[in-house]
């Protein structure tokens, strides 16, 4: 049986196991967080190092991109380092190619006309295929880097915009502790602050990182369609509540709740017969075609 493991220095609070087969191969799928310790969470992968099909790298990525330039994540290499013997994945990969296939489905199903849509994507730099994709689509696009990730209300309208200003505050950004770019530990259950609602109100479909979409999201949010990731079922119940029209997840559900980017990828990695870091997104694509994943869509009101 395979092990897939993401270890998060997200909340524990938001653990789970499943066992589920895919292409015919039985899995152990799981997610530990370590509460924002990077220390424990180095200590979790050292200790089942070789012992896992893969690790997932959760609550960080390794890399930001944007356009074709990749800036490092200072916290996130000691993490990437610490697995010696079993691959560990970021779901870069993921976002680059899943993310992208979402948009065309959608589309193409006609279950989202993003021409006739305002999308807010709270963070461009953290999911470039999705806003590529998007901006692709006609919609009328607003990127959130600033709103979400630095806390300053300016937001940009497109992704040439986003590369300019990647360009000056990512590789000073970048250096910064994770805890300041992005929720993480507790601040992961803090209840949504609604101080950036109104970027939320002037849009039709909120897209992006689950967890940037909660700190700020409003009391009421009624019609929208959420795009995103990783979801739990107190996630769901929230945006239910918040009047959520339509969840939509990139990663399918497994077991009651949508697993993140990196675990898929961890999947998608054991199953692979090449080496992880030689992987291409027609690599990706093909084994996607090959299980099937579609989105999570689910009608909230």
């Amino acid at each position: 049986m395979k092990h897939v493991m993401s270890v998060s220095i997200g909340s524990s609070k938001r653990n789970h196991r499943v066992e589920v087969e895919v292409l015919g191969e039985r899995f152990i799928i799981e997610r530990i967080g370590t509460d924002g310790d990077i220390k424990k969470a180095i200590e979790i992968i050292k200790e089942y190092d070789g012992k896992v099909s893969a690790f997932g790298m959760g609550g960080i990525d390794l890399y930001i991109s944007v356009g074709d330039k990749r800036y490092t994540i200072k916290d996130a290499v000691p993490i990437a380092r610490a697995a010696k013997l079993s691959p560990i994945v970021d779901g870069s990969g993921l976002k680059n190619t899943l993310e992208r296939k979402v948009i065309d489905y959608l589309i193409r199903e006609k279950i989202v006309d993003f021409k006739n849509k305002r999308v807010l994507l709270v963070c461009g730099m953290d999911r470039f295929g999705m806003a590529e994709s998007l901006e692709k689509s006609g919609c009328d696009l607003t990127l959130g880097d600033l709103v979400f990730a630095l806390g300053v209300p300016v937001p940009l309208k497109s992704l040439k915009s986003l590369n300019i200003i990647a360009s000056i505050i990512a590789p000073i950004a970048c250096r910064l502790p994770i805890s300041v770019l992005y929720p993480v530990g507790e601040k992961q259950e803090k209840k949504p602050n609604p101080k950036f609602g109104r970027f939320y109100n002037d849009a039709d479909v909120i897209a992006g990182d689950f967890h940037f979409i909660k700190q700020h999201l409003p009391l009421d949010i009624s019609g929208k369609i959420i795009l995103t990731n990783t979801v739990t079922a107190d996630d769901v119940a929230l945006l239910r509540e918040r009047g959520a029209r339509m969840l939509i997840t990139t990663t399918p559900k497994l077991n009651g709740r949508s697993f993140g980017t990196n675990v898929m990828e961890g999947v998608l990695v054991s199953l692979s017969e090449k080496p992880y870091k030689s992987l291409t997104p027609a690599d990706y694509n093909e084994l996607l075609d090959r299980i099937g994943f579609s989105p999570r869509i689910e009608v909230l009101n």
